[in-house]
């Protein structure tokens, strides 16, 4: 007897891109009950004394009780074996009340005449039998208990989902619509949760059963006890309960009654493998359907790609708000608007402000810190002209204020800022920084913790450099302001032009692009300046790191003296 057994039941999930009618499985119920392990101890014996003239006992040896104790069987997909009790069943005609029934009673009636039925114990429940729309719970779990197991126990889905079949039913009215007064049912009945609030997948079933009856006694219902269930729909997911084996100890069943007899259960997949000339034809045909969808994909796109009139840059940002940190008070939310600067415009159902939703802080580290995930888009057109007197192109503004609400609808203002869109088209995570006006004195603070409120801007711009500025110089004297927190934005941008098309002319495209575009030359080489400087610094503090202490320390203090 087998010293160990395999206690893992639960179900497997199989993906597969083969027919389910391909499957094979090859299930072996053995007896490993004392007499049954005696009986085998002893025709081993008779076995080894046979050379030496013993008299062989034929009771032990006889093909019937082997027969009795252990049986191995191939099932395929929805194959119909029938059980003892199934077999008397279906012999008698007025038993029939369906068609299938009446089917079965004339295959029963050609394996009586053939003698031909080459099961015993095993059995199987297709998905159209009468038992497998209706399986009782009490045998599903009367199933579980006999695979003893410590690690899997039926849920409180489980036990409410096992006497509901798994049908998809269309509940729709003709007009497909659902009446307004119906959609909220106050006081659901049973029936009601059962047919409407449990998951309905279209699934299709079917059970590997065991007749566990002593031998002589087959065909007790009581004694039926479910081997393997499996399930599949029509997208490959196979699910099999439990799994196979696969060179694992087999599973153990313990039968109720007085005898309490010990059966070993092995699950084996024998699917059988394609051929080499099948694969090559599946992998053919699955590379001409992908060829065709793609052509589909591409009627549907069109070859025309959209693109806008020349001298003209398109500015495309799909933004986020990811988070807030360091603010006084809980219950943050942000409001922000774009401001375009000359020779920017955007469309006209294009909407330029929003708000977010209000969100409460939690604790990260020593911050507290309100994560928004608010996202946002926003679509713009540069249009240069020739006489511009702009000598850099000025870029989009989002201003933003954050504010904060309390349960007694006092809000506060947190702060101001700002971000410049990027002019690199790309991925960006800018984190802004923000601050408040502050009005010094006892009773502003007060008034702003017990009734809120707080100074604020009447233009926004003002945390910048106001467009309607027109001065030299903008003085912030005597403007007493306070520090508070930050806002982390993810930007994702894009920018579209004509120019942008020839790739194979990319210097002078971009420069030509430039040119047209109005302050772009001029920014590029700011650009290109600045991050030469960058390069060179960086070369000059790695080569200062290499060189020894003694000699950095030496030429300190000789240039300490020659300052002196």
């Amino acid at each position: 007897m087998a010293d160990c057994w395999n206690t893992d039941t639960g179900e497997a999930v199989f993906r597969s891109r083969d027919a389910v009618k391909n499957l094979r499985i090859k299930v072996r119920i053995e007896r490993v009950t004392s007499t049954a392990a005696l009986s085998q101890h002893l025709q081993q014996q008779v076995l080894s004394q046979r050379d030496r003239g013993d008299i062989e006992l034929e009771t032990l040896t006889s093909k019937s009780q082997t027969g009795d104790n252990e049986e191995e069987l191939e099932v395929g997909w929805q194959e119909k074996l029938f059980s003892q009790y199934e077999m008397e069943l279906f012999q008698n005609e007025a038993a029939c009340q369906t068609p299938l029934d009446r089917q079965y009673h004339t295959e029963v009636k050609a394996l009586n005449r053939s003698k031909g039925r080459r099961n015993h114990r095993i059995f199987t429940y297709t998905d159209h039998d009468r038992y497998t729309n209706c399986l009782p719970f009490n045998q599903m779990q009367q199933a579980a208990d006999l695979l003893t197991t410590t690690l899997s126990r039926p849920t409180f889905l489980a036990e409410r989902m096992a006497s509901v079949r798994h049908r998809r039913q269309e509940r729709r009215t003709m007009d497909s619509s659902v009446p307004k007064s119906k959609i909220i049912t106050w006081e659901p009945t049973e029936e009601f949760v059962k047919n409407s609030h449990v998951v309905n997948n279209t699934m299709q079933t079917m059970h590997i059963m065991g007749d566990l009856s002593p031998p002589g006694r087959l065909g007790q219902k009581e004694n039926e006890c479910l081997l393997l269930t499996l399930k599949t729909d029509g997208n490959g997911t196979v699910i099999v309960k439990p799994d196979f084996n696969k060179g694992k100890e087999p599973y153990r069943i313990v039968t109720e009654g007085e005898r309490r007899e010990v059966w070993r259960l092995t699950l084996e997949n024998v699917s059988p493998a394609m051929k080499p000339e099948e694969t090559e034809k599946e992998q053919n045909m699955y590379k001409d359907l992908y060829i065709r969808h793609k052509e589909y994909l591409n009627s549907l796109v069109g070859q025309d790609f959209e693109m806008p009139p020349a001298g003209i840059l398109r500015y495309v940002m799909h933004g986020e708000i990811v988070s807030a940190k360091g603010f006084e008070y809980d219950n943050l939310y942000i409001h922000f608007f774009m401001e375009l600067p000359n020779n920017w415009s955007s469309l006209p159902f294009q909407s330029l402000s929003g708000v977010t939703q209000t969100c409460r802080t939690k604790t990260l580290g020593k911050e507290n810190v309100a994560f928004f995930s608010f996202p946002f888009s926003f679509e713009a057109f540069y249009m240069c002209e020739k006489e511009s007197e702009e000598a850099v192109l000025q870029w989009p503004v989002l201003y933003f204020k954050v504010l904060s609400l309390d349960s007694w609808q006092r809000y506060r203002t947190e702060g101001y800022g700002y971000l410049l869109f990027p002019a690199m088209p790309g991925k960006h995570t800018l984190t802004c920084h923000t601050w408040r006006p502050l009005q010094t004195g006892t009773v502003s603070a007060l008034r702003r913790f017990f009734i809120g409120g707080s100074p604020e801007l009447e233009d926004h711009s003002y945390v910048r450099i106001p467009g309607t500025f027109k001065g030299e110089r903008l003085s912030r004297f005597g403007f007493t302001t306070e520090t508070t927190g930050s806002v982390t934005f993810n930007l994702h941008c894009i920018q579209q032009a004509r120019a942008f098309i020839d790739a194979t002319m990319l210097k002078k495209r971009r420069q030509r692009v430039f040119d047209q575009l109005g302050g772009f030359s001029q920014q590029g080489a700011v650009c290109t300046i600045l991050e030469a400087f960058q390069r060179a610094r960086k070369k000059m503090q790695d080569a200062r790191e290499g060189l020894p202490r003694d000699l950095i320390n030496a030429t300190s203090q000789l240039h300490i003296e020659s300052s002196a």
